[in-house]
């Protein structure tokens, strides 16, 4: 049998210089503000030239998981790394795969409620008058019908973002963060045109309320109207959109 293959290609090596760079800055070896070694230190290490090293460590760089300082006591180091930018980088993934048609509106949909049903009930019992004050605050501002379609989903994602942060598990939140967001772009274009603000100023008051009152189940049987109700909104904006085309 004859088949035809073509050349096999190795991982380059500063790929694999990075990679174990980054284990042991994963499994603690490297600690936050610890400083790596020279480039000349490291080339000798794992017996590979400078550029490779210098390639390497760009590619950590990329990755926010070194800094660079310069002067008499600079170096290259290891990031202290912060949960807003890491949440960021997720915010910003979790829009390309949406705006990308990798992940479907129905999937995040499904992913949402399942995920913010879990945070209604911590959020139900551990809610501070504080955060209580922050869903009222968002609310308030999208109750302000001169505002623009952008500001309200803004205010919309405050207002989600209070319930998340509600539950105290700073994961969750973390988690949670990209998701809501991650839909934004998608609720903007679909949802949030004036006809249907005044639906979801009623679906927030009345989470809000139940929320205060500690009723989960009730606040989740609102979260799931909202779902759908978005759901629908999106079904009936593909066929108009289909039927313009």
């Amino acid at each position: 049998m004859s088949l035809d293959v073509a050349p096999l290609k190795k991982v380059s090596l500063s790929k694999q210089v990075a990679d174990q760079l980054q284990e042991a800055i994963i499994d603690g070896t490297l600690k936050a503000d610890d400083r790596l070694p020279t480039e000349e230190e490291l080339a000798q290490r794992f017996q590979v030239s400078r550029p490779t090293i210098r390639e390497a460590l760009k590619r950590l760089a990329a990755k926010n998981l070194i800094r660079s300082r310069r002067g008499p006591t600079g170096g290259t180091f290891v990031n202290r790394l912060d949960a807003n930018e890491l949440s960021d980088s997720l915010i910003t993934a979790s829009t390309l795969f949406v705006s990308m048609n990798e992940i479907s509106l129905e999937e995040l949909s499904s992913c949402r409620k399942e995920l913010e049903t879990l945070c209604f009930q911590q959020a139900c019992l551990n809610a501070t008058a504080e955060d209580l004050e922050n869903m009222e605050k968002a609310l308030r501002v999208q109750e302000d019908s001169s505002i623009s379609p952008e500001d309200f989903c803004a205010a919309d994602v405050q207002f989600h973002r209070a319930i998340v942060d509600a539950t105290g598990n700073r994961m969750l939140s973390f988690v949670m963060y990209s998701l809501i967001e991650g839909l934004q772009p998608v609720a903007n274009m679909i949802a949030y045109h004036y006809r249907a603000r005044e639906v979801i100023i009623n679906q927030h008051q009345r989470i809000l309320d139940n929320m205060k009152q500690r009723d989960a189940s009730v606040a989740i049987s609102v979260l799931h109207e909202q779902i759908d109700y978005l759901s629908q909104l999106h079904t009936e904006a593909q066929n108009h959109h289909q039927r313009r085309r």
